[in-house]
């Protein structure tokens, strides 16, 4: 049972890695692109590392793969903002639908 879990789990965040690459293939500004990654791939991250984590043969490598996923966030976060802040401060403009 706990190998079609993390199985379950390990696809579930190969389909959100899939997800965060098509919006970054296809969304139109880099506010846009910030968001489908930042959500998608640590959402991805977090299902691959649980999956992971069921599978480990001890406690302290499940915790050890566990704290991967905080330290992850909290980098993707910075580092989004500071993309984000650089892309505002050189002058880009979101995105705007155009009216016909």
């Amino acid at each position: 049972m706990i190998d079609i879990l993390s199985a379950v789990l390990q696809i579930a965040g190969a389909f959100f890695y899939f997800a965060g690459t098509l919006g970054l293939l296809r969304f139109p500004d880099v506010y846009s692109r910030l968001h489908a990654l930042t959500k998608a791939d640590n959402l991805g991250l977090g299902c691959v590392l649980i999956g992971l984590a069921l599978q480990a043969e001890t406690l302290a490598g499940s915790l050890k793969l566990l704290l991967i996923w905080p330290l992850a966030l909290a980098a993707s976060a910075g580092v989004s903002y500071a993309i984000a802040c650089r892309a505002d401060s050189l002058g880009v403009s979101p995105w705007r639908k155009e009216k016909h």
